[in-house]
């Protein structure tokens, strides 16, 4: 078992390295390039297609809002608590800035994936819409690039169990018990019958949980994030200032904190940055290829609303919080630091913190469930879909009860080996992206136009009966 998880270890180094995070930033960086940072200047207008209610018509089995929201309940997870909260132990407060970074330029990958999705996604034998990273690679890229989708279908399937089943449950098991005294046997059969129940009902159920339950949990722990931040406001530019201090230089060892170097600051903000959103990885584009939607770029405008709500605002909320109260300096990591921290501002701060995680790690499992689902669908069509239910239901015991140091491991090195043959084809199809992009403009800007032609013309009648 050593030596299986020191070669875990060697691969895990190898793919999480240097070429992966400049793959990852430098997607990211050359698309919103090429788009004229299009998803950064168009973000309000993202918000606006979000809430436009029944105007969004198309095939597809789930609204444009319920597909952001299935993607956010899969990606809003023990990363934004946990995960950032490792990040700024490992690499400082300086961390938290190039998690930043990662998302803004992730908003443009977010952006890309949806499109591709959308414009390249398929109808199954039970008359559904599917698609993702490997459809787009064999309907965008042709029938030599096929194998390129399924070996990010055979990582995403096996990805899935890892860090979207067996993790998240044993979070949920592990935070109740040791907050609120729960046996790890009850939690397991809760989220057998819970995740049971919403699986049956297929995408239309986990979409219409997730639009109930991601708007909810997002605004409560916004909620309490605020209130910590406001009692604490005058020490808020502090705070940034030390942030972008630390993103530049050297952070020298003191309290409980070993220190950290640049390198580090970038690494683990870069690595927990793309944990957290998934920009690049591929997953989210699963979901948004289900909207109801016939233009795609539209549903990118909205895809790309996850990457800022997941690391923009909510991460956010828990580094400032982590870098505000001092907590990265007591030697404490992962959630046990971001429930001390709160709980430093409010009491039973980290009653509220676990609370938070055992949700967030509950519609990771929902949302993770989907992705699954549809790679295994890909790799073996529509037979499988209730096989694939059984056992991811069945899994979910097995990580509420036992020890996950291997899983983890695991888990992390194949949700990185997704984002390669995802980078791969979005490098390959960005033409296609700023193609539909650029006829998108055009037509919004002809319709302009037209209508502000027709108004003046009718001024002109008016003026002249």
């Amino acid at each position: 078992m050593e030596l299986i998880t020191q070669w875990l270890g060697a691969i895990n180094g190898v793919v999480w390295g240097v070429p992966m995070l400049i793959g990852l930033l430098g997607i990211g960086i050359f698309m919103q390039i090429r788009l004229s940072f299009l998803p950064i200047r168009k973000l309000g207008t993202g918000f606006k297609l979000l809430f436009q209610k029944n105007k969004q018509r198309g095939e597809g089995q789930i609204s444009p809002f319920n597909a952001l929201m299935t993607a956010l309940s899969a990606t809003i997870g023990t990363g934004n608590i946990a995960g950032v909260a490792t990040a700024i132990v490992m690499g400082g407060p300086g961390a938290l800035f190039w998690m930043w970074m990662t998302a803004l330029v992730g908003m443009a990958t977010k952006y890309s994936e949806a499109v591709l999705a959308v414009r390249y996604r398929e109808t199954d034998k039970n008359g559904n819409y599917v698609g993702g990273p490997m459809y787009y690679i064999k309907n965008g890229l042709g029938k030599k690039w096929v194998w390129l989708g399924t070996l990010f279908a055979l990582f995403g399937s096996m990805a899935g169990f890892g860090i979207g089943n067996t993790v998240q449950a044993n979070s949920v098991a592990e935070v109740l018990h040791s907050s609120f005294g729960i046996d790890k046997a009850i939690t397991a059969v809760a989220l057998v019958l819970l995740v049971g129940a919403v699986l049956i009902g297929g995408i239309k159920r986990i979409s219409d949980v997730a639009g109930k339950l991601v708007p909810v949990m997002t605004v409560g722990y916004l909620g309490i994030g605020i209130i910590v931040l406001g009692l604490n406001v005058t020490a808020i530019p502090e705070a940034f200032a030390l942030i972008i201090k630390s993103a530049f230089t050297p952070v020298a060892a003191q309290g409980g904190f070993a220190g950290a170097a640049v390198w580090a600051a970038i690494r683990f903000g870069i690595a927990r940055g793309v944990f957290s959103n998934e920009a690049g990885m591929g997953s989210a584009p699963i979901a948004h290829a289900a909207a109801k939607t016939q233009n795609p770029i539209r549903q990118g405008l909205i895809a790309m609303l996850g990457t800022f709500i997941d690391t923009i605002v909510v991460c956010s909320i828990t580094g400032l919080t982590i870098v505000i109260t001092g907590g990265w300096l007591t030697g404490e990591t992962g959630a046990t630091l971001t429930a001390s921290s709160f709980s430093a501002v409010i009491p039973g701060g980290h009653y509220l913190v676990a609370i938070a995680l055992a949700i967030f790690a509950f519609t990771t499992i929902l949302g993770w469930s989907f992705y699954g689902e549809k790679c295994i669908q890909y790799l073996f069509g529509t037979k499988a879909i209730t096989p694939f239910r059984i056992v991811w239901i069945i899994a979910l015991p097995i990580g509420a009860t036992q020890s996950l140091s291997l899983v983890w491991l695991l888990a992390d090195t194949l949700n990185a080996m997704m984002a390669i043959p995802n980078l791969i084809a979005i490098a390959l199809l960005s033409p296609v992206v700023y193609r539909l992009t650029k006829d998108h403009i055009h037509d919004v800007n002809a319709d302009s136009l037209e209508i502000k032609a027709n108004s003046i013309e009718i001024k002109t009648a008016m003026k002249t009966d």
